[in-house]
């Protein structure tokens, strides 16, 4: 696994909220390191990602 620091503005994006929906349903938020596993594969993150930076 890998860490990313992401904007905030990230968390309004339909598109993140989507990943952040099915981290809660898959992993919950109840982590004591305050991480938050992503359920998908780093490529797609970085996907994501570079798409809603370039917004």
């Amino acid at each position: 696994m890998k860490r990313f620091v992401i904007p905030v503005s990230y968390v309004n994006q339909p598109s993140f909220q989507d990943l952040l929906c099915q981290a809660e349903e898959e992993f919950g938020y109840d982590h004591p390191m305050g991480g938050l596993t992503i359920p998908c594969s780093e490529d797609v993150f970085q996907h994501i990602t570079s798409c809603l930076n370039g917004q």
